[in-house]
């Protein structure tokens, strides 16, 4: 039995950080869902996946010793958080390690669309010398649309800056501009005024085809487009159309809305065969520095949750950041039901135990709560049996 399962190839760092934190681990290179899932976690406690694993209801109902999912990425997609947290099983992600990966992958295709490098090392491969400045643009001096001013796109934006581009930006919370950028007070006004519209945002209700035919229409003519985002939040079969008339004259997209579930797998895409776009397998933050920075940033969270119970930067429970305990006493993790009663009757329970209560954290979001004691040192065998025995607790963890 393994204290942690790591799925899809997760950075060897990830096993650094768990393995000085004193867990054993698995591993199983390709992504799993359904049954295969279950019967890999039978008895794991943390479970590590990429994108292509699903974990969802089915799975966690069916994992009882499953204690927290680390997404070794951005986004947490791939689980049914509110099963999970109903469970009082933790999730944790890593929605910054890879900024600079996906923010310098956006300059890098920002040029190669002015300068139509891709199609111009085509012509070449297939043995057709074209040479010619028609089409070809520097980038200083033009002006590159943001939408979403979030970690990735300020760092765009600074990078572009740098490089002596007009830099606006357009997003739906109030963000401190960097450098000499500027904000837009709606989308349609930063699409009328970018010759390159670069997307930052989440895949949401709202940014779902946020990029439609209609968005298109308002671009200058021979704008470009770059979707590094989310593979939602394009319109493909649109943005094809307005390539094909000569209205955008060029995309990179690394993200679809459907994408392959393994490398084995055949990709099919609305833009592919089209001219002046670069299409590239959701590998924007697919960099050796992220990859490790992220193993290492998911690993030491599961590792302190393990060793402590911090759940702080958790996406699906309440978030509580704790010191090490002492040695000298015990740690109750308590996840129950937010009702009232609970703490006076775990206050009950410890006092019939005949310890005393140290310390005490606490917090509540939504139907869960998750309190933390700690307590002196007693029987934990029958203290926990008292505490499961409670009918709001959901799960309970005694360390130490």
């Amino acid at each position: 039995m393994s204290d942690v399962v790591l799925l899809e190839r997760i950075h060897d760092a990830a096993e650094v950080a768990l393995g000085r934190a004193g867990l054993t681990m698995a591993r199983v290179d390709g992504g799993l869902s359904g049954q295969p899932l279950i019967d890999a976690i039978a008895t794991t406690r943390f479970l590590g996946i990429r994108s292509k694993s699903h974990v969802n209801a089915d799975v966690i109902a069916a994992s009882p010793s499953l204690e927290a999912i680390g997404c070794f990425c951005i986004g947490t997609n791939q689980v049914d958080l509110e099963a999970a947290a109903a469970a009082g099983i933790v999730v944790f992600n890593s929605p910054f390690s890879n900024t600079r990966s996906v923010a310098e992958l956006t300059i890098a295709e920002t040029i190669a669309l002015q300068r139509k490098l891709f199609d111009r090392s085509m012509s070449l491969h297939g043995g057709h010398w074209s040479k010619s400045a028609s089409g070809a643009h520097e980038v200083r001096g033009r002006t590159l649309g943001i939408v979403g001013y979030g970690h990735i796109g300020s760092q765009v934006s600074v990078l572009a800056e740098a490089m002596g581009m007009r830099v606006l930006y357009h997003d739906v919370l109030p963000r401190m501009a960097l450098g000499n950028a500027q904000p837009c007070g709606s989308l349609a006004e930063l699409l009328r005024e970018s010759d390159v519209v670069t997307l930052h945002v989440p895949a949401t209700a709202t940014t779902k085809n946020l990029i439609d035919a209609k968005a298109i229409a308002r671009m200058k003519q021979g704008a470009s487009v770059i979707n590094n985002a989310r593979g939602s939040v394009v319109d493909l079969a649109a943005l094809r159309s307005a390539i094909e008339s000569g209205h955008i004259s060029g995309a990179a997209i690394d993200v679809f809305p459907e994408e392959p579930g393994s490398n084995d797998e055949a990709f099919e895409c609305p833009l592919a065969g089209c001219h002046n776009v670069i299409l590239t397998p959701h590998v924007g933050g697919s960099t050796e520095e992220a990859q490790a920075q992220i193993a290492t940033d998911v690993a030491t969270k599961l590792s302190r949750y393990a060793a402590t119970g911090t759940t702080s930067s958790a996406v699906n429970v309440p978030e509580v950041d704790l010191p090490d305990h002492q040695d000298d006493q015990a740690r109750i993790l308590h996840f129950h039901r937010n009702v009232p009663g609970v703490l006076s009757a775990l206050h009950t329970i410890i006092a019939d135990s005949g310890a005393n209560i140290h310390a005490e954290y606490l917090q509540s979001h939504g139907d869960l709560s998750y309190v933390i004691l700690d307590i002196d040192r007693v029987d934990a065998a029958t203290l926990g049996t008292h505490i499961a025995a409670l009918p709001e607790t959901i799960r309970y963890r005694i360390l130490g």
